[in-house]
């Protein structure tokens, strides 16, 4: 079995956060060693929990429409590594779902992005992938961190979960619309 296969296997098998997933345990991620785009995000909601598909709701939906990626692109983990910050659902919580799970970037995320290939850019998908990995940004708000994006290339591109509240949050802010996502889609357009 290569490194690879290996850690697929170990990531489905894990059992650590077992007693603290009221929904059962069901690791959702998908990689491979050649894939020079990393989307990193927050944690599978119950759709995904359900289909065991990343970004397989409308907040997918809405990702694939800001990257201009294609659902074939996007699910191709030759081109496209796809690793929540937690793996599993983590559960409902008042106004939304409850944060990812602290246990599984720790565990699992050097163990993915040692496969990866060095020049990849990735796309740190709301405010718990910007916190993890843009620890001396963390005093910016979430839509400053995406304003200097710039700040961040060529290896880091943060974003706004695309949760259906980030409509409200794209009308507030037009910028992001006019100027982030064609260099965002430009940026994406390299590693692909």
């Amino acid at each position: 079995m290569s490194p690879e296969a290996e850690l697929r296997a170990a990531i489905a098998g894990c059992r650590t956060c077992a007693a603290h997933l009221p929904h059962g345990v069901r690791p959702v991620t998908g990689f491979s060693a050649t894939a020079r785009l990393l989307i990193i995000g927050q944690a599978p909601g119950s759709k995904v929990h359900a289909s065991g598909i990343p970004w397989d709701d409308a907040s997918g939906d809405r990702l694939r429409e800001w990257t201009g990626l294609t659902k074939q692109q996007m699910y191709d983990p030759a081109q496209v590594a796809l690793v929540p910050m937690g793996f599993c659902y983590p559960g409902k919580a008042s106004g939304g779902d409850k944060p990812p799970r602290r246990e599984c970037a720790p565990q699992w995320h050097h163990r993915i992005l040692d496969l990866l290939p060095e020049d990849r850019l990735t796309l740190l998908v709301g405010t718990y992938a910007q916190g993890h990995y843009l620890p001396g940004a963390r005093r910016l708000s979430m839509s400053e961190r995406v304003r200097r994006y710039r700040e961040f290339l060529p290896h880091f591109f943060p974003l706004p979960h695309p949760a259906w509240r980030s409509t409200i949050w794209m009308r507030q802010n037009p910028w992001f619309e006019a100027e982030v996502l064609p260099e965002l889609r430009e940026a994406i357009g390299r590693h692909i």
